[in-house]
């Protein structure tokens, strides 16, 4: 992966995690008869099906180029992620508001409250699996910068997604475990309704933020600023380059395209400069495997 992490296992993770809190759900919707746990259990099949989704955008972007897509499908799992994000904003997070507003006006009592609490926990541990498996990824990517760093520099879209996604799935647990408890301890419905209301906002809020980071990949963002850094050293450090007029790159899902301008040391003539060329993107290609197009202009001058 261009971006370190192994996205296809923390989908995977968060696949199986979701799907086991469904199950669970499930369950105790059929125990209880709640309308309530049935309606979550659907919620819980919807996030399996947004890791579907990204799984899909993942084997597309692997088809090769064509004619029509010189450049290949690279882009593909960034119309998935932001695709994936916006369901997260409505069937997520605004289903929750709608359902939090809906007990305010009509508030009910919880009923059969140790089951909830039981799928709750439940839940808690299998996201903790999930978000474990996910930050083990993250932290092959992001080195020495903070995750806040890592997320608004990531160009792994899915990565991003399924962290955002298992951030806030756990911490939308602990919310609604916390508010049933209350609920329970007070007997006052009102907590059960507010906890409702601050899972929606959770999950707008981290969907908005996931849409942000996807619509920059969609519309075309260089590589990771310290993986540019890395190349523009190394090609600064060959022997062939005087000086690197200019270095610009565009990540292409998990492929890279790279611009170079460079001022050359030494020219031998038409050939010998072709061959200086060939021999620097070999290298180029060699030391940063996720670059797939390089484009060479030699200059002797800064442009005006």
């Amino acid at each position: 992966m261009a971006g370190g992490g192994d996205s296809t296992r923390a989908i995977f993770f968060a696949l199986g995690a979701n799907f086991a809190i469904a199950v669970a759900k499930g369950v105790a919707a059929f125990v209880t008869g709640s309308s309530a746990m049935l309606a979550e259990t659907v919620h819980s099949l919807a996030d399996c099906g947004n890791q579907l989704l990204l799984l899909l955008g993942m084997r597309q972007a692997k088809q090769p180029a064509s004619p029509d897509y010189p450049l290949g499908y690279g882009k593909a799992i960034y119309f998935w992620s932001f695709l994936v994000a916006v369901m997260l904003f409505t069937v997520g997070g605004m289903f929750s508001l709608y359902e939090g507003i809906h007990k305010l006006q009509h508030p009910e009592p919880v009923l059969h409250w140790y089951w909830a609490a039981a799928v709750l926990v439940f839940g808690i541990c299998a996201e903790a699996v999930s978000m474990r498996a996910c930050l083990q990824e993250v932290n092959k990517a992001r080195g020495d910068r903070s995750l806040w760093q890592w997320f608004r520099q990531s160009r792994q879209a899915e990565l991003v997604v399924i962290f955002g996604e298992d951030l806030a799935a756990l911490l939308g647990l602990v919310f609604a475990l916390i508010a049933v408890g209350a609920t329970v301890a007070t007997g006052n419905p009102l907590w059960d309704a507010l906890g409702t209301i601050a899972i929606g906002a959770l999950l707008i809020v981290v969907a908005v933020f996931v849409a942000i980071e996807v619509k920059a990949m969609l519309i075309g963002q260089s590589v990771d600023p310290a993986r540019q850094q890395q190349m523009r050293e190394f090609l600064e450090g060959r022997p062939e380059i005087a000086r690197v007029i200019s270095l610009i790159t565009l990540q292409l899902g998990n492929e890279v395209l790279v611009s170079v301008q460079a001022q050359m040391r030494e020219e031998h003539g038409v050939h010998g400069l072709l061959d200086q060329i060939n021999t620097v993107e070999r290298a180029l290609k060699q030391s940063f495997p996720e670059v797939r197009w390089s484009f060479f202009e030699p200059d002797r001058k800064l442009p005006a």
